[in-house]
């Protein structure tokens, strides 16, 4: 597997390795600065390929925060290899998640971040976002760097195949067929407003997990995102309510 390395808005890059089997992109972020941040860890089969490649941008002994959006084996499995490999970081996480899983997991304590903290990078600024359930996970999150408008989205807008590094053209479909494929979203009461709280953010690039970098209309791409969902959710609640 080859990991390739985009800059998708100054300072901020994208590394993205193709998985054959899943016909989709895992996608990991680094936002350089004083204090660089490194967004979805990775599984641990990635590491050697993704590491080199970030290697190639900054030195893996200057990174100094390993973030990502819940726990799972495609967001955090390295996580134990990039702090071996990394003397000075530190995994940032939600305090919730934290205290329940992440404190256990990684092996240097975490440092647990409140909902809307700031934490300064240097010229670069990444804000927590606690986004229960959203768009899985009770410990889920995002991360929005604010002095680039980047919402670091996590596993919203995925879209299955090979895909551009950026993009401008419809994410919206694509993540609704991914939806088809695998019904990852949590259909919660929350789900749509959180959406819309995130387009009021005013992003002016996406920057999913799996799938390509957008920097078209995003604000309008996440109301559309929001009322599909809404549409999914009262449909479900009119099933169970019949049944």
């Amino acid at each position: 597997m080859d990991t390739t390395t985009t800059e998708i808005a100054p300072d901020i890059y994208r590394f993205s390795t193709y998985f054959d089997a899943a016909n989709l992109v895992m996608n990991q972020y680094l936002v350089d600065g004083d204090e660089p941040l490194l967004f979805h860890l990775g599984y641990r089969a990635l590491f050697p390929t993704v590491s080199d490649a970030v290697g190639r941008v900054v030195p893996l002994e200057r990174l100094r925060w390993l973030a990502f959006g819940h726990v799972e084996a495609d967001e955090c499995g390295s996580m134990a290899s990039w702090l071996a490999a990394s003397p000075n970081a530190e995994v940032a996480h939600g305090a919730l998640a934290c205290f329940v899983q992440v404190g256990d997991l990684a092996d240097r304590p975490p440092r647990p971040l409140q909902d809307g903290e700031v934490m300064e990078l240097g010229e670069r600024r990444v804000r927590q976002i606690d986004t229960p359930h959203v768009p899985h996970g009770w410990d889920a999150c995002l991360m929005f760097e604010e002095s680039t408008s980047t919402l670091l989205c996590g596993d919203l807008f995925t879209a299955f195949g090979r895909q551009p590094a950026v993009t401008d053209a419809d994410v919206v479909g694509p993540a609704l067929q991914a939806e088809e494929m695998g019904n990852p979203t949590a259909l919660t009461p929350t789900l749509t407003p959180t959406l819309w709280s995130l387009a009021d953010l005013g992003a002016t690039t996406l920057a999913p997990m799996h799938g390509p970098a957008f920097t078209g209309d995003c604000r309008a791409a996440l109301h559309d995102l929001a009322a599909a969902y809404g549409e999914r959710f009262d449909a479900e609640c009119d099933r169970l309510g019949r049944d």
